[in-house]
């Protein structure tokens, strides 16, 4: 296996300069994928991309199947990862419209399917999720953004949470007490069921805006969101210009 993944998240569901070559549609053992598999060409490398809330952005965090997203993937012969997400910031650094390249989960949500080890197994198996992010892949991912000169905050907990309505000023107090440096809602189960097919994963995170009650403490607005998500992601392709070929 040799091909990298990139899924993207909210405000990436396309990227323009992928040279399209086939769509792929993938029957899974757990369902319906987001949707098809769009295999192409970028920066002379063969990728796929999968927009990870449908290509119309109409699969809601707590929706996705995101078992089927992982094993379609692996099916299709991916080896990495790089997942693209949009999120909250709650420690000081995480100003909206930077980058970050976490480098720890921590797990709030409930009730999605999370794992591919449940029936017909011969023994229980644990994986070590002890880091959730490929190493390599963060480091490609760092040198990418070095080399694009953006701004970037080189780690960080993020905090999952389980959407899709935004979280209380407590619940973010909260999450920053336990460590976490930014909120997001799609980050799991997704890196543990990569790791579980044996799948480098990393992620590259926008913060779009500032966590509930931080940045002044004022009403979160959809449209200030709205806003940062389109200059973040314009980032983020400047960035997959630079990490795709060191992949």
């Amino acid at each position: 296996m040799t091909k990298l993944a990139l899924i993207g998240g909210t405000g990436l569901t396309s990227l323009k300069s992928l040279e399209i070559i086939r769509r792929e549609v993938v029957h899974t053992p757990y369902g319906e994928a987001s949707g098809p598999l769009t295999h192409g060409i970028l920066c002379g490398k063969e990728v796929v991309f999968l927009a990870r809330h449908g290509y119309g952005h109409t699969i809601p965090p707590h929706k996705i199947n995101y078992r089927a997203n992982i094993w379609a993937l692996q099916h299709a012969g991916v080896s990495n990862i790089i997942a693209i997400a949009a999120v909250g910031g709650i420690r000081n650094d995480m100003v909206p419209g930077r980058l970050i390249i976490p480098d720890q989960i921590i797990d709030y949500t409930w009730s999605r399917k999370n794992t591919f080890f449940e029936d017909g197994l011969t023994q229980v198996v644990h994986i070590d999720f002890t880091f959730p992010y490929d190493e390599t892949l963060r480091q490609r991912l760092l040198k990418g953004c070095h080399a694009a000169q953006l701004d970037v905050c080189e780690g960080g907990t993020y905090g999952v949470t389980q959407g899709p309505r935004l979280e209380t000023a407590a619940e973010i107090d909260r999450m920053e007490r336990d460590g976490c440096a930014m909120v997001g809602m799609t980050g799991m189960p997704e890196a543990a069921l990569a790791r579980e097919l044996s799948l480098g994963y990393a992620t590259c995170a926008v913060s779009v805006n500032w966590a509930a009650g931080r940045g002044g403490g004022s009403i979160i607005k959809m449209e200030e969101i709205d806003a940062t998500v389109k200059t973040g992601m314009e980032k983020v392709r400047e960035l997959l210009g630079h990490v795709v070929p060191l992949v």
